[in-house]
């Protein structure tokens, strides 16, 4: 049987357990990001286009996308502990596919890795709320999304002068000692709480728990993507500002895997830079990212829902207009723009909460922004490929990011908007 919250909250603050997640945060965006700094030599070693190698970035997003609900059905069956078990597994055997000769077995390993990587997304969350007090929920929760962006400063950082050292495929090995290290630290704690193996995940709140409608927050949604049987709570479908916040959700997942696939390579093009540098460089957007993470859900807590919308509206627009008329200033733009990437979730979810008429509704406006916002950010890495490979240049991307931006915030800022009337008419209450 489940422990209530305050049972957990007796035993102590769970050092083991948070030790353990933020060690498999590591490696839950790291292995994507890694190939970044690098994807000048697997297009030349592999023999693909530009295009071709934007599609190895979209193959974990997409499967984000796709298999979050069999993530939920493995978790309801295997229990969270052995799902994280899995999931650090998954990503382990997706790296060694991926470090075979030739183009298919790294498409295959980066989709093994983002099916594995699905599974950690949806896991994590559940244990947070599970064995963390819930006076520390939303610190460990943040902490657990600064640490997904360390993992990608790590490894925009440091993969490329380790590839000039031990070649780019051993170098993409390399970072699976971290989750190495996450699967021991995990096999720990199941050891030492083996009277907790039993436990599943039922998606329903601990026993003992009253659960009220005003308990809904970001944090609880922006994890998992939770499942809702056909037919109950669908009536979001109706709603505009369902869409608005799909649509802007797409938009700023979208940009970012635009820009992060094809960072590096931008930088050293445009600046002249060698590869470790120019990785040096665009690490910048990952690592403010950290400082983003606990910056705008302080805005969101403390100031009117239209400000942190604001916010990050001028810090895409900020990052967008600078990288096309002063890429000199790409190490300013880039910290700025880091803020924007790490506090979308919060606003846009806050929003959805806000309008959520009910648990059911919630969870299913969690999964349709969710789904389909992934789905869309799938697009970004080819798409931007495809534009230089076309044009030769950087131009076309910049323009076409500027534009995202612009059209991110006019949706953004009307769902915000429209989740304020609501409200306001008593739709959220």
């Amino acid at each position: 049987m489940t422990s209530p919250p305050a049972a957990h909250a007796g035993r102590g603050f769970p050092w083991l357990v948070v030790a353990g997640v933020l060690v498999a945060a590591l490696s839950l965006r790291g292995p994507i990001v890694a190939i970044t700094p690098v994807l000048r030599q697997i297009e030349a070693d592999l023999a693909i286009g530009s295009t071709t190698a934007g599609l190895l970035t979209t193959a974990p997003v997409l499967m984000f996308a796709v298999l979050t609900p069999m993530a939920a059905l493995v978790i309801r069956r295997a229990g969270a502990e052995l799902a994280l078990l899995l999931s650090l597994s998954g990503v382990l055997v997706g790296t060694a596919i991926r470090a075979l000769p030739g183009f298919a077995s790294m498409m295959l390993g980066m989709v093994v890795i983002g099916a594995a990587i699905t599974i950690g997304n949806v896991v994590i969350p559940v244990i947070i709320r599970r064995d963390v007090p819930a006076a520390r929920v939303v610190l460990v929760t943040a902490a657990y999304g600064a640490t997904l962006n360390l993992g990608s400063l790590l490894t925009s950082l440091l993969t490329a002068p380790i590839a000039q050292a031990l070649g780019w495929s051993l170098a993409l090995v390399v970072w699976s000692l971290i989750t190495v290290l996450g699967l021991v630290l995990w096999v720990v704690h199941l050891r030492r709480s083996g009277d907790d193996r039993g436990e599943r995940y039922s998606g329903a709140a601990p026993a003992g728990t009253a659960v009220r409608k005003g308990d809904l927050d970001p944090e609880a949604l922006t994890g998992p993507l939770p499942v809702v049987a056909p037919g109950r709570g669908t009536s979001f479908l109706r709603r505009p500002v369902t869409w608005l916040l799909l649509l802007a959700f797409g938009g700023q997942t979208t940009i970012y895997y635009a820009l992060s696939t094809w960072l590096p390579t931008f930088v050293s093009d445009e600046l002249g830079l060698g590869a470790s540098a120019a990785g040096a460089l665009a690490s910048l957007y990952q690592g403010v990212g950290i400082l983003g993470a606990f910056v705008v859900p302080l805005l969101a807590r403390f100031t009117a829902p239209l400000v942190p919308a604001l916010v990050l509206c001028a810090t895409w627009i900020t990052l967008t207009v600078g990288m096309l008329t002063a890429p000199q200033l790409l190490w300013l733009w880039l910290s700025v723009g880091a803020i924007g990437h790490a506090g979308g979730f919060v606003v846009i979810f806050a929003a959805l909460v806000g309008v959520a008429r009910s648990d059911a509704e919630a969870a299913g406006m969690s999964a349709l922004v969710q789904g389909g916002g992934y789905a869309m950010g799938a697009l970004g890495g080819p798409i931007a490929g495809a534009l230089h490979e076309a044009t030769g240049g950087w131009d076309a991307l910049l323009w076409m990011l500027l534009a995202l931006a612009v059209a991110y915030c006019v949706l953004l800022l009307s769902a915000v908007l429209s989740a304020q009337r609501a409200r306001q008419h008593g739709a959220g209450s």
